[in-house]
């Protein structure tokens, strides 16, 4: 049996920006440690492979349980796209996701 879960988060591009015709939005998913809500991997459907990596080197071995300040500020310091307001919104709905009550325990 796995020590992670998997969540995920959605949220929509602003007017006027789109990656291709068929991402409207942009979802971010987190694997995350069961015990402490380490970010063990993160992945997002960013236009590019690398953008996409990036994500990941920038939030993981960070803590979902000590809220989303730290991880906030990270990804403010170090992604400079376009899509960082929803980006950070896709990753705000990926913690309520882990905030249920079925998910902590």
């Amino acid at each position: 049996m796995p020590h992670t879960i998997m969540i995920s988060g959605h949220a929509g591009l602003p007017k006027g920006l789109t990656f291709n015709d068929l991402n409207q939005s942009v979802t971010v998913t987190l694997e995350v440690d069961k015990l402490y809500g380490v970010i063990v991997w993160a992945d997002c459907n960013l236009d590019t492979n690398h953008a996409q990596s990036y994500l990941s080197s920038v939030i993981k071995g960070l803590s979902l349980r000590d809220g989303l300040n730290l991880i906030n500020k990270e990804i403010e310091n170090h992604y400079y796209g376009k899509a960082q307001a929803t980006l950070l919104s896709a990753i705000l709905d990926a913690y309520k996701q882990y905030k249920t009550p079925h998910v902590v325990k």
